[in-house]
């Protein structure tokens, strides 16, 4: 579509009326009103990126595995960005699921999930990727275009987008988690390098050592390991 508020709103919409089938896929070239991490908004530019949300149906995964979705995912998402920008450059996943390049951020993931009783029923994956985009209101964001100084067309880098994600997803229901957690640790963005955060107001010095079974980033403080939720630790830098 041309234009919607949010990719994942569209998605919601269509499971409510009980329109979704596995994979299907809502892609527009303007998002008025996208969403991300801690609610923020996603800012895009129109036409310049990519800016979708992919409906699963994990019904496989209890509640408590959600992170293992949001592993699978990012994976997917940096395998595509490798295929475009190299597999030896400085792609990392910055916890819990944005791509970075360097210290810049190129991508970001939003997973809603529905759980019916012991499984989750549906999750909508949305994905917000600066592609063609040069100019940015924040100076942590960057772009490919950017990066690489060539344009890229967006329907073409789609469809390879979404064989990547189906590749890590296909492992997930295959049962690999060992390996889906490998991969992303490896890939992580600090990991076992040391430096500031904010803690409850207090700049303190850590060290990530790894992520959790529920998806909370693991940081040595002080000879001390300590497991943080999303708005609990904040990256200073």
């Amino acid at each position: 579509m041309p234009e919607c508020a949010s990719t994942n709103t569209e998605a919601q919409a269509l499971i409510v009326k009980n329109s979704a089938t596995d994979g299907c896929t809502v892609i527009t070239d303007k998002q008025t009103a996208g969403r991300g991490q801690r609610g923020n908004r996603w800012e895009a530019s129109p036409g310049e990126n990519l800016t979708l949300s992919v409906i699963w149906q994990p019904t496989f995964l209890a509640p408590t595995d959600q992170f293992q979705l949001s592993q699978a995912v990012t994976l997917g998402v940096l395998d595509w960005a490798k295929g475009l920008l190299g597999p030896d450059g400085g792609l990392r996943l910055k916890w819990p699921n944005d791509i970075y390049y360097g210290s810049q951020k190129l991508g970001g993931i939003l997973i809603e999930n529905t759980i019916s009783g012991a499984k989750i029923q549906y999750s909508v994956v949305g994905i917000g990727i600066n592609v063609n985009q040069r100019e940015f209101g924040m100076p942590t964001a960057t772009s490919v275009a950017w990066l690489t100084g060539r344009a890229y067309p967006l329907k073409t880098l789609i469809s390879r987008l979404l064989e990547c994600l189906e590749r890590r997803y296909l492992m997930l229901r295959a049962g690999r988690v060992a390996a889906l957690r490998f991969d992303y640790l490896q890939a992580l963005y600090r990991y076992q390098e040391k430096h500031d955060y904010e803690i409850d107001g207090q700049t303190v010095r850590g060290q990530i050592v790894g992520v959790d079974e529920t998806g909370r980033l693991v940081v040595e403080i002080n000879q001390e390991l300590r497991s943080f939720a999303l708005q609990e630790i904040k990256y200073i830098h």
